[in-house]
């Protein structure tokens, strides 16, 4: 070979493995993950005449409009105070929408006509939650909410005009009733009601006759009405009764028993299904494994998903809103390399149209693929999760940060997550663990999570990194732990009982005490008090185990750096306690970063806020990670 072409070779195979060792990863900016979605909660208007989205008009989420017969689009709200919250079609072409004005605890309900683009403030709710039910296209100017406006802690239905604001009440709670099923047309002959430990499914034949339970239940078997089937009384519902998955089944509601199994996966529970409620069908089921999976009960929306999918090749997708004649679809995709694109397809000629980024900043050739991975607890039991290593570097000796997830008994799954992006695109490798009690996996896995929470929940999590360590994925001596809410919880936990493991924590929104936890739960969530004693534990009966894994009452075991944030408005915080939480620590040397933010409730909503939360997370972990051996 001449030397000038050897030449050539050796500079090409050098500059190949540059382009694969750590520095020469690129750094993203910190705001490329975490600004606010370029375009987001794209929705279709039932007429198909109009698509909706929400996009950011100086920090705030407002409401777009675009035309689809003219595709010009325009802003239709401008608030620059708080964002819109949460937003629906009606199918008189109006939108109502809420906001959450954080600073004097109002939830503001208003209607946007999408032709004049007048906007009506119909309601001021102070320290109520709104809750919308059901769309009418008998009655288009009327659609029905649920309201604990006159109780918080019960929510009672009423039906609402989008045009003048008028409530009248519907159906008003007895006391136990936890939801409400309406039907196409807004009737509600469903109910689930809870004693706080038993549920019960009530039904009535019409809405002249009264409620009567015909599914009683305890809170380990769940029974979740879907819709009416149009034969019989029989309606559509998941179920684990008498089962250890949950399935897709269909009940006869004049008896409560069940008629056949529509769909079971023996592998996972059934976690979702698409109704189509013009048409009265079931159009799929869909479940988490290690990737999502979904199993298809009618040909048509197959066909239709198949087409998109072939246009789409390398993409989870989902249909997310569609018309009225459900000729035009909205359509999500995602990856675990991107946050994902919205798409309106249309059946007449096969048509497929971009709307928009989530976030166009993000390049997926840039990110890191999640590998699903298990092991065994020490118990022997198999608990799975999911593993990110960042691009160019090996499986071996990693520095990690552990991510818990938020929610006891939810779950980490498959597809894109910023957090976990950020942290490998910075050079660590992200461990999620979905420990016992996660959901998903089966009655039996849910059940032995019970009364776990400072048990063998937390031991999942350090046979995790123990497994990682044994197998040489992770240097021991770079480790931490990372969580909000219940995750932050297990960071906590993990710095207190196992000092040595980790290197630091941060956590956000964190539940420090388990005794306020459970007192401080608002009034709305009372009905499930009793289920939560028994899953989580009674204050009362139980008080020696909570004290016991509560971090506010073990400041002294902890040793290690942490960083802390948490909004000042959280519903679910007890402040006063965590800024004693904290003096304790710095009473006791433990070098604690504690960031407390004004007009921020659980997540931090504004952008502002975020970034400076993120990149001081990588400045923590930099400080207390990199320079370790």
């Amino acid at each position: 070979m001449p030397v000038h072409l050897r030449l050539f070779f050796f500079l090409a195979c050098v500059a190949s493995l540059c382009a694969c060792t750590p520095d020469r990863v690129k750094q993203i900016p910190v705001s490329d993950f975490f600004k606010t979605p370029e375009k987001t909660f794209f929705k279709i208007s039932p007429d198909g005449k109009f698509v909706s989205y929400l996009k950011p008009y100086k920090d705030k989420q407002n409401i777009y409009i675009k035309s689809l017969e003219t595709g010009k689009e325009h802003i239709a709200t401008a608030y620059t105070d708080y964002s819109v919250r949460d937003y629906s079609w009606t199918f008189n072409n109006q939108i109502v929408f809420t906001q959450d004005i954080i600073a004097s605890d109002v939830y503001r309900v208003y209607t946007l006509d999408v032709a004049t683009l007048k906007i009506t403030n119909l309601l001021n709710l102070d320290n109520v939650r709104i809750r919308i039910l059901n769309r009418n296209r008998q009655q288009p100017d009327i659609i029905t909410v649920s309201l604990n406006k006159r109780d918080a802690a019960n929510f009672d239905v009423y039906r609402m005009n989008v045009k003048t604001g008028e409530l009248k009440l519907y159906l008003q709670n007895p006391g136990n009733v936890t939801k409400w099923y309406p039907e196409p047309d807004g009737r509600i002959r469903m109910a689930k009601a809870s004693d706080g430990v038993n549920e019960t499914i009530l039904f009535r034949t019409s809405e002249r006759t009264p409620f009567k339970p015909i599914i009683k239940s305890n809170f380990n078997d769940r029974v979740e009405p879907i819709a009416f089937t149009g034969t019989k009384n029989y309606f559509y519902a998941l179920s684990n009764v008498n089962r250890d998955k949950t399935a897709v089944v269909e009940i006869d509601a004049d008896s409560g028993k069940e008629v056949r199994v529509v769909y079971a996966s023996p592998n996972a529970d059934i976690m979702d299904v698409s109704y189509s409620k013009s048409k009265r069908v079931l159009e799929l089921a869909s479940w988490d494994e290690a990737m999502p999976q979904r199993h298809f009960l009618s040909a048509g929306v197959q066909a239709i998903y198949k087409g998109i999918e072939s246009k789409l090749v390398g993409n989870e997708m989902n249909i997310v809103d569609r018309d009225s004649l459900e000729a035009k679809f909205i359509v999500n995709t995602y990856t675990d390399k991107s946050p994902g694109s919205y798409y309106l397809y249309e059946t007449r000629g096969d048509k497929l149209t971009k709307l928009g980024d989530i976030n166009p900043d993000i390049h997926p050739e840039d990110f890191c693929a999640m590998e699903p991975v298990s092991f065994k607890a020490s118990d022997g039991l198999t608990i799975n999760g999911y593993l990110t290593v960042p691009n160019g570097k090996e499986k071996k000796n990693l520095p990690v940060v552990v991510m818990p997830h938020d929610g006891i008994w939810s779950r980490d799954s498959w597809g894109y997550d910023a957090e976990v992006q950020f942290l490998a695109n910075r050079g660590y490798a992200v461990f999620q663990v979905n420990y016992r009690g996660s959901a998903g996996y089966g009655k039996a896995f849910r059940k032995a999570g019970f009364k776990q929470v400072g048990g063998k929940i937390q031991q999942d999590i350090t046979d995790g990194v123990r497994w990682l360590i044994a197998n040489k994925i992770a240097n021991p001596k770079k480790i931490a732990i990372f969580g909000g809410g219940f995750g932050g919880f297990s960071a906590l936990y993990g710095v207190s009982f196992h000092p040595d493991m980790y290197n630091c924590a941060v956590v956000k929104y964190s539940l420090i005490n388990f005794f306020t936890y459970l007192k401080d739960a608002p009034p709305f969530y009372k009905p499930f008090l009793k289920m939560t004693y028994e899953m989580i534990g009674d204050p009362e009966k139980d008080a020696e185990q909570l004290r016991a894994i509560s971090p506010v009452f073990h400041t002294d075991k902890i040793k290690s750096p942490l960083l802390i944030f948490q909004g000042a408005k959280d519903p679910r915080a007890n402040i006063s306690e965590l800024n004693q939480f904290v003096r304790e620590l710095n009473k006791r040397n433990v070098p604690v970063i504690y960031r407390l933010k004004e007009n921020e409730r659980t997540f931090f909503r504004s952008e502002h806020n975020r970034m400076e939360m993120y990149a001081e997370i990588e400045k923590f972990l930099d400080a207390n990670m990199q320079g370790k051996q």
